[in-house]
């Protein structure tokens, strides 16, 4: 018999338990990978859910809190405009004298009162007409915004002591995109918006602060902190109420807003839309003369006052005669 027909001799109890013991023990180390690889599984599983659920419950949150806050819309605008209704700062016409022609002898601008109207129109006083409704759309950016401001401001303050006019600005902020992306013409409308709404009697002096010191285009602008301050300066008694509104912008979306619908068409107008600032209406109709000469644009409220007065003047009855006796 070959050596390959021997039969293998029998292992002894030693190997066999030997063996045995290496299959349970592989046996084991692969029952805690199995587990371990379950248990992995299910703790990604859980975290994947936890992350989506998280997602979901803070779209949820944002959706919802933007659905709560709604724009805030200044409590004392009429139409998107603010109605002057007195002119405190008695400072402001002494700086617009000073920057009207630093080179030139200053002249009086003319007054509403003692300007001379065209021969047979009366002035636009309280007791011979109804007062006249001056609307004056403004980009704090605007350069023709303060040449017309700077000309204007003297006779516009004493047309209002007056009460021969009624004086609105409507802030808009179409030169947005101007100022090196700092938005400062939204920022600035904004800011006139937290003054007119929290200190109204502050309102003019700080409109024409804005339109008097206007920034250079193209430049970033003030800083909110610094229109804050020009904000104070200007007379507002609400101060910290005044600062936390310019600085955290609370009217820009309004600003915004209002810009859109004045783009859209002008209220009260024979189909006007804003095209650039400013726009200046006197009972709803477009001065388009020299921004620069006050005596102008007086001359053209006064045609309008006249012509409304006469729109407005009862038609004479004529006395009845008795007719002479036969």
């Amino acid at each position: 018999m070959s050596s390959d027909d021997t039969p293998d001799a029998p292992e002894s109890p030693a190997v066999i338990d030997r063996r045995e013991a290496v299959r349970e023990k592989a046996l084991q180390v692969h029952t805690r990978q199995s587990r371990a690889r379950i248990a992995r599984r299910s703790g990604l599983g859980v975290l994947a859910v936890g992350v989506v659920a998280a997602a979901a419950v803070a779209v949820t949150m944002t959706v919802s809190s933007a659905g709560s806050k709604p724009q805030l819309e200044p409590a004392t605008a009429s139409g998107d405009g603010f109605v002057v209704a007195d002119v405190v700062n008695t400072s402001v016409s002494t700086d617009i004298a000073a920057e009207t022609d630093a080179s030139a002898p200053a002249e009086p601008a003319p007054d509403a009162a003692a300007a001379t109207p065209a021969e047979g129109l009366p002035s636009p006083t309280s007791t011979t007409a109804p007062p006249v409704e001056i609307r004056v759309y403004v980009d704090y950016l605007s350069a023709g915004a303060r040449e017309w401001q700077v000309a204007n401001a003297q006779q516009l303050t004493s047309w209002v002591d007056d009460g021969a006019v009624t004086l609105s600005y409507y802030p808009v902020a179409m030169l947005t995109a101007k100022s090196n992306g700092t938005k400062y013409s939204l920022r600035a409308a904004s800011a006139a918006a937290c003054v007119a709404t929290n200190a109204p009697d502050a309102f003019f002096a700080f409109n024409n602060e804005l339109l008097t010191r206007q920034p250079e285009v193209d430049s970033d602008g003030y800083s909110d902190t610094e229109l804050a301050n020009m904000a104070q300066a200007s007379g507002v008694d609400s101060t910290r109420v005044v600062r936390d509104c310019i600085e955290s912008g609370s009217y820009a979306a309004w600003a915004k807003s209002a810009t859109e619908r004045a783009v859209a068409g002008i209220p009260d107008t024979n189909g006007l839309a804003l095209t650039g600032t400013p726009m200046v209406l006197v009972n709803g109709k477009q001065y388009i003369g020299d921004l620069s000469d006050p005596a102008e644009f007086s001359q053209f409220v006064l045609t309008t006052a006249s012509d409304a007065y006469y729109k407005s003047a009862p038609t004479p009855t004529p006395t009845p005669t008795e007719a002479p006796a036969s």
